[in-house]
């Protein structure tokens, strides 16, 4: 596996690192939002932009000045102009968002990256063929097994006792990079390509993990990395994060707004090691 980050540019400015289209939060999970976004910049894109609710875009504006926000009504507008889509962290079930998931696949260029996590991934395995119809062509899915389990419609036991089988099942049939999430992670391409990660512990095992790491993957893609390359790069940081987070501040107490401030950390940690 390569490790090697995205390259920063003597001469260059925030556009030259990416544009993310975060769709994520509702008004009972405003935090999968927050995390999901924050972490797009912490890792090295130039601009994320964060469509919500009203509610939910007051609520992350309080906590940072970094995003740029969008409303439900304005998700459609200039897709072309984003460098990846992230969709479905604290996205929720209902119909509006439903039905505005929905059409975002049918907008998107095939070929623009696209990340899909949480209640984005809920949603497909209740009706695969509005996702598969779409022949999306770059696309990562990051499902925790029980989201892996309603994607193959099977038993979370047969999740579990095949964990590298199923992540392949589940890239074989949606023609995706699959970032199963397990006590080793793994990512699996439909072609064969696999990565096992070495990094991570259980402190990470707090609500929010998973949007940071939606974050990261996405970030990396913003910034150019290729869709299984980043799956894999930020699957690392992502858990060298939770081992440098625990080592400071014990398995009991990291929590997932922890491994966004410990990203730098994990950067330095990544880039020591290439230049020895």
């Amino acid at each position: 596996m390569d490790y090697k980050l995205p390259e920063r540019k003597e001469i260059s400015n925030k556009g030259t690192y990416g544009r993310v289209l975060n769709f994520a939060g509702s008004d009972y999970m405003p935090g999968a939002a927050y995390l999901s976004s924050v972490s797009t910049l912490k890792i090295g894109c130039g601009y994320c932009f964060l469509c919500s609710t009203d509610r939910v875009i007051d609520i992350v504006a309080s906590q940072t000045h970094n995003i740029v926000f969008l409303p439900h009504s304005r998700l459609l507008d200039n897709l072309e102009s984003y460098d990846v889509v992230e969709a479905g962290c604290g996205l929720s079930q209902g119909e509006e968002y439903k039905s505005l998931f929905v059409k975002l696949l049918c907008s998107l260029n095939k070929n623009t990256p696209l990340l899909i996590d949480a209640d984005g991934l809920n949603i497909i395995s209740q009706n695969p063929d509005i996702f598969l119809k779409q022949n999306l062509k770059n696309v990562v899915f990051t499902p925790h097994p029980g989201e892996a389990a309603r994607l193959l419609g099977c038993s979370l036991d047969d999740i579990l006792s095949d964990i590298k089988g199923c992540s392949e099942r589940i890239s074989q049939k949606y023609n995706c990079v699959t970032v199963l999430k397990t006590h080793k992670t793994i990512v699996t391409t439909s072609d064969g390509k696999f990565y096992e990660n070495t990094t991570g512990n259980n402190s990470m095992a707090k609500a929010g993990s998973g949007d940071v790491l939606a974050g990261m993957i996405t970030g990396l893609i913003a910034q150019g990395k290729d869709i299984f390359e980043a799956s894999c790069l930020g699957v690392y940081l992502h858990g060298l994060c939770g081992d440098l987070a625990k080592e400071k501040l014990t398995a009991y107490s990291v929590m997932a707004e922890d491994l966004v401030s410990f990203i730098p950390y994990a950067i330095q940690n990544l880039l020591s090691k290439t230049i020895q």
